[in-house]
C-alpha cells in the first residue's frame, strides 16, 4: 500500500530525507529496449560476451535470441529513474548512492519494453553524518508482460531539511 504523496504541492522546490515516507510509490516512462543499446553496451563496456552479441549462438541458448546485459539494463532503469518528476525533485539532496544490491530475474531481450517501479523503502538518519539520511529506493523493473525482469535497492544519502536552512 503506498502513501498519498501530492507531486503538485513540491513542484518548485526540493525534497529532503524527511519528505519521503516508507511506501510511497511512484512508476518511470516506459522505454524500448534496442539492437543499437546491445551493441553500443558492449562497445562501451567492452563485453562482447556471445549471449549479447552473436545471433547465431544465442539462437541456441535457452532465451532463443540476444538478450541485454544485465548491467545495460540496470543502467537504463537507473535514467528511466532520472526522467521521474519526483526524483528530479531530490536533485542537489540527493548527495550519494552508498549502497547497490541487484537481482537480475529475467533476461531483457532486444525488442523488449521495460519501465520502473520506484518505492521508498526504509529510512534511517545517519549517525556518522549528521544532517544526512540514508534512504533505499526500491527499483523494481517490469518488461512490457509486466513480469519483474529486475529486483534492486538502491541506499542514498540525503539532505535533511533542518540541514538545509
Amino acid at each position: 500500500m503506498s502513501t498519498p504523496f501530492d507531486l503538485d504541492e513540491h513542484l518548485g522546490r526540493r525534497l529532503y530525507f524527511e519528505d519521503l515516507a516508507s511506501g510511497q510509490c511512484w512508476e518511470s516512462p516506459r522505454r524500448t529496449v534496442t539492437e543499437a543499446d546491445v551493441v553500443q553496451f558492449a562497445g562501451l563496456s567492452g563485453d562482447y560476451n556471445a549471449l549479447h552479441t552473436d545471433a547465431v549462438f544465442a539462437a541456441s541458448h535457452p532465451f532463443g535470441q540476444r538478450a541485454a546485459h544485465g548491467m545495460l539494463t540496470l543502467a537504463i532503469a537507473s535514467g528511466l529513474t532520472t526522467r521521474m518528476p519526483v526524483y528530479r525533485l531530490m536533485d542537489g539532496t540527493r548527495l550519494a548512492l552508498t549502497e547497490l544490491r541487484c537481482q537480475w530475474r529475467k533476461p531483457v531481450l532486444i525488442g523488449d519494453t521495460i519501465h520502473v517501479e520506484l518505492s521508498i523503502g526504509e529510512k534511517a538518519l545517519s549517525q556518522k553524518r549528521p544532517g544526512t539520511g540514508r534512504v533505499t529506493m526500491l527499483r523494481t523493473v517490469k518488461n512490457q508482460n509486466g513480469e519483474i525482469v529486475v529486483e534492486s535497492e538502491w541506499t542514498t544519502l540525503m539532505k535533511c531539511r533542518q540541514e538545509a536552512k
